[in-house]
């Protein structure tokens, strides 16, 4: 099944301490049901020092869920929309935008 959300997406964030923030989306992980995205979820990890590595803090991306995300189908405006699926004349299965009209998303 194609996925609504995929790389190179502008996204925007509806729910929880970073909504209302926009980024492109980096990668996808349909396993987990998590989006990781440029500029948001970077936070520190504390290591412990073993016989292979120093110790001390490194910077990871966490994921957001994608059930907190819509597309930026309009980038001059910023409106969202939620992403359904049609087949197009050439018989290939293409995302749609549902709020504008069925407009195809590229």
């Amino acid at each position: 099944m194609a996925s609504r959300i995929i790389k190179g997406d502008l996204v925007k964030i509806t729910m929880g301490d970073n909504k209302g923030k926009t980024g492109k989306v980096l990668r996808v992980d349909p396993a987990k049901g998590v989006a990781y995205i440029d500029g948001i979820g970077n936070r520190e990890r504390h290591y412990k020092a073993n016989q292979y590595m120093q110790g001390g803090k490194r910077e990871i991306q966490v994921g957001v869920a994608l059930s907190k995300l819509a597309v930026v189908v309009d980038d001059k405006t910023g409106k969202t929309s939620r992403i359904g699926f049609k087949k197009n004349e050439k018989g290939k299965l293409v995302r749609i935008a549902k709020q504008h009209g069925n407009k195809e998303i590229k």
